[in-house]
C-alpha cells in the first residue's frame, strides 16, 4: 500500500495584510488627492486613519485645512485639546457646543486660532439649559470670517483697531448681550461687512436705558431677521438687494416713526411682520406709507384686530403693494376689544385696484369679535381676485 500523503496545510491569510496593502495603495496617490480624500471625512474619522499603518500615523496632521465640529453630546474639551496641538494648519470651521469645562478653555482655543489667522466659520453655543459665556475680543481680528453664529454669549466692545470683516456673509446673534451703547457696535460691524448677505438678530440685549436710533446699513443684504421684545432704535437704510425679511416686534408700542421704520424695507420681496403696533405719546396713527412696495410678492402679518392702528396698518400695506400675490394674516384675539370696526369703516379703507394681483389668501383667526371684523376685511380682499 502506497504511503499516505500528509495533508496540505491551509494558508492563513494575515488579517492585517489587506488593510496594509490598501493603505499602501492610497499612499501611492498624489498628495493633493490624499488631501481631498481625508478632507471629505469627519474630523474623528480622519484622525482614526493614523491606525492604518505607521506611514499614516501623522498623515492627517499635514492636511492644508480641517473643520472642528463637536455637536451637542460630544466631549468638546477632549476633541479640541487633542486636535489643536497636533494640527498646525488652517482651521476653516470652528463649531463647538460648549459645556462647563470647555467654556473655561475657550479663550485659549481662540487665541491659538488667532495665531493661525482665525477661521472662516465660527459657531459657538452652550447646551440647554444654557449659561452665558464670554467671547474673547481676538475674534474681531479674524478677517477671514465668512460666517458668525453666536448663541448666549457676552460680546465685548470693539477694539480701537477694528477694521471690519471684509469677507463676512452671515451674521447670526441670538440671546447675546452687548455693553452700553452696543447699538453703535452693531452698526459698525454691519457697515464694515460689505459682503454681508444674511443678518439675524434674535433677542439681542443691550445694556443701558438710553434710547439710540441707529441704522442697519448693508448694501448687499439678501435676508434680515429681527426678533425682539424691546425697541432698540433700529432703522434700515440702503438695503437695495433685500429679498426677504422677518420682523418680530410683538411688544412694539410705537413711540417713534413706524412709517420710517417700514420704509427702510421697501425693496423686500417677501415680508413677515409680527407686531402689536399701537402709537403712543401723541404719535399720529399710521394711515399711509411714504413709499410703494413694488417688489413685494408675499406678505405675512401677525397682529390683533382689537384696536384701530393695526387694522389701518393692514390697509396701508394693501394699498402700497400693487404686485402682491400671496397674503397671509394671523389674527390674535387675546386683547380687550377697544373698537368695533364695522363694514362701513373697513369699506371706507378699500380702494380700487387693491389686491389686483392677489393669487393666494390665507387667514387664521381665533373666535371673537376680532374674528368677525377680520372676515369683513377678507371678504373684500377675496372679491378682488
Amino acid at each position: 500500500m502506497a504511503p499516505r500523503r500528509p495533508p496540505k496545510k491551509r494558508r492563513i491569510r494575515d488579517a492585517t495584510a489587506v488593510p496594509a496593502a490598501a493603505s499602501d495603495a492610497l499612499l501611492s496617490l498624489p498628495p493633493e488627492v490624499l488631501d481631498e480624500i481625508l478632507g471629505r471625512l469627519d474630523l474623528s474619522d480622519a484622525v482614526r486613519t493614523c491606525a492604518l499603518c505607521r506611514a499614516w500615523r501623522h498623515r492627517w496632521e499635514s492636511l492644508p485645512s480641517i473643520d472642528i465640529y463637536t455637536p451637542i453630546g460630544q466631549q468638546s474639551l477632549w476633541t479640541v485639546d487633542c486636535v489643536l496641538p497636533r494640527f498646525s494648519g488652517r482651521v476653516r470651521r470652528f463649531d463647538v457646543s460648549l459645556d462647563e469645562l470647555s467654556t473655561r478653555r475657550l479663550d485659549d482655543w481662540l487665541l491659538v486660532l488667532s495665531r493661525r489667522g482665525g477661521v472662516e466659520d465660527l459657531e459657538l453655543s452652550p447646551p440647554c439649559p444654557y449659561k452665558f459665556f464670554s467671547l474673547h475680543s481676538t475674534v474681531f481680528s479674524w478677517r477671514r470670517l465668512i460666517s458668525i453664529d453666536l448663541f448666549a454669549c457676552h460680546i465685548p466692545p470693539l477694539p480701537p483697531d477694528f477694521e471690519g470683516f471684509p469677507n463676512l456673509k452671515v451674521l447670526s446673534l441670538a440671546n447675546v448681550k452687548l455693553q452700553q451703547n452696543g447699538e453703535y457696535q452693531l452698526e459698525e460691524i454691519i457697515e464694515t461687512s460689505p459682503l454681508l448677505e444674511q443678518l439675524i438678530l434674535c433677542e439681542v440685549c443691550i445694556v443701558g436705558d438710553d434710547f439710540i436710533e441707529w441704522e442697519i446699513r448693508a448694501t448687499n443684504l439678501r435676508h434680515i431677521t429681527v426678533c425682539s421684545n424691546i425697541d432698540y432704535g433700529w432703522n434700515f437704510a440702503e438695503l437695495q438687494c433685500l429679498n426677504s425679511a422677518v420682523i418680530d416686534l410683538w411688544e412694539y408700542v410705537g413711540n417713534r416713526d413706524f412709517a420710517k421704520f417700514l420704509a427702510g424695507l421697501v425693496q423686500v420681496r417677501k415680508l413677515s411682520l409680527c407686531s402689536f403696533y399701537a402709537p403712543v405719546n401723541g404719535i399720529k396713527i399710521l394711515e399711509t406709507l411714504p413709499c410703494t412696495f413694488d417688489n413685494l410678492k408675499s406678505l405675512k402679518l401677525f397682529m390683533h384686530f382689537c384696536e384701530l392702528p393695526p387694522i389701518l396698518l393692514v390697509f396701508c400695506f394693501l394699498r402700497s403693494t400693487p404686485n402682491l400675490e400671496k397674503l397671509k394674516i394671523r389674527i390674535y384675539d387675546g386683547k380687550e376689544q377697544k373698537i368695533e370696526a364695522n363694514g362701513e369703516l373697513l369699506n371706507a379703507q378699500w380702494t380700487d385696484g387693491m389686491c389686483a394681483n392677489l393669487q393666494i389668501l390665507e387667514m387664521t383667526v381665533t373666535c371673537g369679535r376680532a374674528s368677525a371684523q377680520a372676515q369683513i376685511l377678507f371678504q373684500g380682499a377675496a372679491g378682488s381676485y
